[in-house]
């Protein structure tokens, strides 16, 4: 059975690129980060595939960003008697010793480390400039400063607070976090 492994990082990403025009039997896609192995797509396709099968991906990044799960899963598989090909790279493995194919393994999965570890390091460097400069980083908040001043006389008026989070579209939760935040 030929069985394909798609993987994007993002919900919003697009993976119709990624094994285009290959006859595939099953296919698993991952919305998620390759930082580790616990992705559900992956899981489901690993309990899934048997001795003889093929795995396909389209990248050596896709399966896997770490060098130590990029070989462990590979030895999973070939272990199991499945091959495993990378289309971009050009490379199969099927379990049988290919010292040229370790070692592209090894290199290509080294560079899908140092790239994860870069992304990461700029992240950092984002998040720590947007700090320095007082920007808000993450989700845009549900209720301004104002609204929760209004929201606070109003409780102190003796509304009912459910009342104001329906009136202010928000859920209670976010209503009870808002009231007890000092700087809102």
């Amino acid at each position: 059975m030929k069985v394909g492994y798609i993987r994007v990082s993002t919900v919003d990403q697009n993976t119709d690129r990624q094994l285009e025009g290959l006859m595939l039997d099953k296919t698993f896609t991952d919305k998620a980060s390759a930082k580790n192995t616990t992705r559900p797509a992956l899981q489901e396709m690993l309990g899934f595939v048997r001795e003889g099968d093929q795995v396909y991906a389209h990248s050596i990044d896709r399966l896997a960003r770490n060098l130590i799960d990029l070989r462990t899963l590979i030895n999973q598989l070939t272990g199991k008697g499945i091959s495993v090909t990378f289309v971009k790279e050009g490379l199969t493995f099927s379990g049988e010793a290919n010292p040229m194919n370790t070692l592209m393994l090894s290199m290509m999965g080294a560079f899908a480390e140092f790239e994860r570890e870069l992304i990461k390091e700029r992240q950092r460097e984002g998040i720590a400039s947007a700090k320095r400069v007082g920007r808000h980083l993450g989700r845009a908040r549900s209720l301004s400063e104002t609204d929760v001043a209004v929201i606070r006389e109003r409780v102190a008026s003796g509304a009912n607070k459910s009342d104001l989070a329906k009136e202010f579209k928000v859920s209670r939760a976010t209503l009870y976090k808002a009231l007890a935040s000092k700087n809102a």
